[in-house]
């Protein structure tokens, strides 16, 4: 199987450079046969790469030791469900699954776009193949994980396979990190459609709406995989690393921020171009920049540049990432320059107090939230070249930046849907903000009454107040005139309405999933947590609770063995949960896991760590944080998953207009 495996991966580049080649020739001589040969060397490689996973998969799942890359990610007593998921567990099949994502999106596209938009794609396969080739070559040569074990025999080497693998990495056995990375690669590699579309439009001077209406859908789809992907990543650190939070401005953690934040400003500067010609230049770059940093997160998570406990080791990946990386960027800022005179703006901006400024200082906002990212992420890289010591840039330096950054966004999130377009009258403004501002200001004298000082804190409360105010606003407003008009009751009148514009609506939904998001954020603040040395019987409280150490257990399977720790919760002496942290030892990996125990509630999270033994080995330690609003963090990403997929459905209009030969457009 693993030689089956190989010839797939080197029958796949041929078919990447045929694919490229053909539609770079249906691009300069227009000859549909060789668009058609292009579209069919896509669906070929998808076969191609489809079957190498399901070759690799087949190796994992029988134990296949001999596989240097199935020893070393699984073992005989490795769960089956995770053996099968062992496939992204490291960078070898990870990098597999990154380039078979992307040969389902071109043949994707290729199928889509088969009767349309004859003129750009044969370039949008062309960029697209060449990102496949770019991984091909990846896959074959430098990280293929098919590669057999040898040993040396005196003169000449011998395959040979292992008794047991190593295992998977304890940190990976976690049903969040196991939904993690393919979601994140899904947003990753879901940019190279906007871009490829962007690239061919410059390309040809076909620099209209067209190609913009044709990624919207794409461009949503790669947003809200990116943004669900970075939350499972973070309740993944929640959950397994034990150290009680979900972000810590790690370097990986960061990359994967990166082209979020541009994919959003591109999202909201969009509607202007689509609405009023302007911001041409501008959208084209956000896309091209989406790109090129999700090539950057890949690069980063595999260069061994930084360290992570998200990152793979140095699997030598690092030059030939930098090549392609510096190759696309020098190519695409050609390609803009080069058509500058083409995107100028239809209109220009003529007022401040209007919505296209509302979203022109939103775009300004993400630009300096994405450079105040890379520039902390890249710090101690640059730090080292410079002085020889890598100078890190921890978690109060990000924290002092992007929280007003932050609370700036969500503020806008409010704002800008309320301001009108061109101008907004002074009579408008004080008739959609003067309640929502006074019923903040009432919100944070209540606040102050209940002892809440801190200024973040407060100014986060008030923002998601005012912002959440303007969006009920919105539905009830649009349902009332609707239930005037249609005679509809309110709730049928809000769902028509918001299917008579999934996109606007949708929108709000995200909008109000953020404020969700953010409230949980503000939480942080509130934190406190509490260590203790306890023996069977020994209590100690955080807050109202109280904590009694009622039995220390061991256990054992033949995966690991285990130490856990029975907690009694109470709260004014009523019993409140039971919770067992635990501390693991794997055998095939040889390393430990620390196992978190978590209460959840509405209001806060009790979240129990067993850290350890005590110097003289009689109690164990444990720690405690009492966390509050953490749930309204994965409530909100429900809602922004949700939004994001209610922003895609076409309008009830367009489902009554829509012919079968059009087809939808994902």
């Amino acid at each position: 199987m693993a030689d089956l495996g190989n010839i797939l991966l080197f029958f796949l580049f041929p078919v990447s450079v045929f694919t490229a080649l053909a539609a770079l020739a249906a691009g300069i001589t227009k000859r549909r046969g060789l668009l058609e040969a292009a579209r069919r060397g896509a669906y070929a490689a998808f076969g191609v790469t489809t079957l190498a996973v399901l070759a690799l998969e087949y190796l994992l799942v029988t134990s296949d030791f001999s596989i240097e890359y199935v020893a070393s990610n699984t073992n005989y007593a490795l769960p089956m469900f995770y053996k099968i998921v062992a496939l992204w567990a490291g960078h070898n099949g990870s990098l597999l699954l990154w380039t078979w994502i992307v040969t389902i999106f071109i043949a994707i596209v290729a199928y889509q776009n088969r009767r349309k938009n004859n003129d750009l794609m044969p370039y949008v396969l062309l960029m697209m193949a060449v990102t496949m080739v770019f991984f091909s070559v990846l896959s074959i040569f430098i990280s293929n994980p098919f590669d057999t074990l040898y040993q040396d025999m005196g003169n000449q080497l011998q395959e040979f396979a292992v008794p047991d693998g190593r295992g998977l990495n304890p940190l990976l056995q976690h049903p969040a990190m196991v939904i993690h990375p393919p979601v994140l690669f899904i947003g990753y590699v879901g940019s190279v459609v906007p871009f490829a579309f962007a690239i061919a439009a410059l390309i040809t001077g076909k620099l209209g709406a067209g190609w913009i209406h044709t990624t919207r859908r794409w461009a949503l789809t790669t947003w809200g995989f990116l943004a669900a992907g970075i939350v499972l990543g973070g309740k993944w650190a929640y959950v397994e690393l034990g150290w009680g939070g979900y972000w810590a401005w790690d370097p990986v953690e960061n990359a994967s921020l990166l082209p979020w934040l541009t994919a959003t400003a591109y999202l909201h500067s969009v509607m202007i171009q689509e609405r009023k010609g302007m911001l041409k230049v501008w959208n084209m770059t956000l896309v091209i920049a989406t790109y090129l940093l999700s090539i950057f997160g890949t690069f980063l998570t595999r260069s061994g540049i930084v360290s992570s406990v998200h990152a793979f080791s140095n699997s030598g990946l690092g030059p030939a990432f930098s090549v392609f990386l510096i190759l696309s960027t020098l190519f695409s800022i050609a390609l803009l320059l080069y058509r500058r005179k083409d995107l100028k703006p239809d209109e220009e901006l003529q007022s401040l107090v209007s919505r296209e400024s509302g979203f022109l200082f939103n775009n300004l906002l993400f630009l300096l939230a994405t450079i105040a990212v890379l520039w902390g992420t890249l710090f101690p890289v640059i730090s080292e070249i410079f002085t020889g010591d890598q100078i890190t840039v921890g978690p109060p330096w990000f924290n002092n930046i992007m929280i007003p950054i932050g609370l700036a966004l969500l503020l806008l999130t409010g704002v800008g849907p309320l301001l009108a377009w061109r101008h907004t009258s002074v009579e408008t403004l004080k008739r959609s903000f003067g309640w929502p501002i006074l019923g903040s200001f009432i919100l944070v004298l209540v606040l102050i009454g209940f002892g809440i000082r801190d200024g973040w804190s407060l100014g986060s409360f008030a923002i998601s107040f005012f912002v959440m105010w303007t969006i009920v606003v919105e539905f009830v407003k649009g349902a009332r005139i609707r239930g005037r008009n249609s005679g509809e009751n309110f709730l049928k009148a809000v769902y028509m309405l918001s299917r008579k514009n999934t996109r606007r609506y949708g929108g709000y939904i995200i909008h109000a999933a953020m404020v969700v998001m953010f409230i949980g954020f503000t939480g942080n603040a509130f934190n406190s947590e509490t260590r203790a040395e306890v023996d069977e019987g020994d209590f100690f409280e955080l807050g109202p609770y109280k904590f009694t150490a009622t039995s220390i257990q061991h256990a054992q399977n033949e995966n690991y063995s285990s130490e856990y720790l029975e907690l009694e919760m109470t709260r004014n002496g009523k019993f409140v949960a039971q919770l067992k942290p635990e501390k693991r030892y794997y055998f095939a990996s040889e390393q430990p896991s620390t196992e978190v125990d978590i209460y959840s509630t509405l209001r806060e999270d009790i979240y129990a760590v067993l850290s350890g033994m005590s110097n003289d080995g009689e109690r164990v330690i444990v720690q405690v944080y009492r966390n509050p609003f953490v749930r309204m963090v994965w409530i909100g990403t429900f809602l922004l998953v949700f939004g994001t997929l209610f922003a895609m459905l076409p309008n009830l209009r367009e489902t009554k207009s829509a012919s079968p030969s059009n087809g939808g457009i994902v």
